[in-house]
């Protein structure tokens, strides 16, 4: 059964390139524009990793991030931050760490076949 990857990202773009290079990997992938969104799929369909955009519509990313942990199965579930922002804000770095964020990718530095691979290392350990 394929691994089920969820896409919080508003970028539409982004969005619809991660799901298709992600499908011809063989992953199931779901997707969300904003934040809201992406924590009721979470929550409804426990993907087995979230790749999450910090700056959205309708509850930012950071937002999403929190309520997702708050979950009993979201507690665990790795999460990759995806964003266009190089934080060194304190508050950003506690919340990431108290929250055990698995990865923090600033997407200038990342094309997608390097995120494709980062999804099947976290799949191999």
């Amino acid at each position: 059964m394929p691994k089920k990857i969820l896409i919080i990202e508003d970028e539409r773009s982004l969005r619809e390139a991660l799901v298709d290079i992600l499908r011809l990997k063989n992953f199931q992938t779901l997707s969300a524009k904003n934040g809201k969104d992406g924590v009721r799929i979470a929550l409804r369909e426990h993907p087995e990793l979230i790749l999450l955009d910090l700056i959205m519509p309708k509850m930012d990313g950071m937002a999403a991030f929190k309520k997702i942990r708050e979950d009993i199965w979201g507690e665990k579930v790795p999460i990759i931050i995806l964003t266009n922002l190089n934080i060194t804000h304190e508050q950003f770095v506690a919340d990431a760490i108290t929250h055990k964020s698995t990865y923090y990718l600033i997407k200038s530095d990342w094309k997608l076949h390097d995120i494709v691979k980062k999804i099947e290392e976290i799949f191999a350990e």
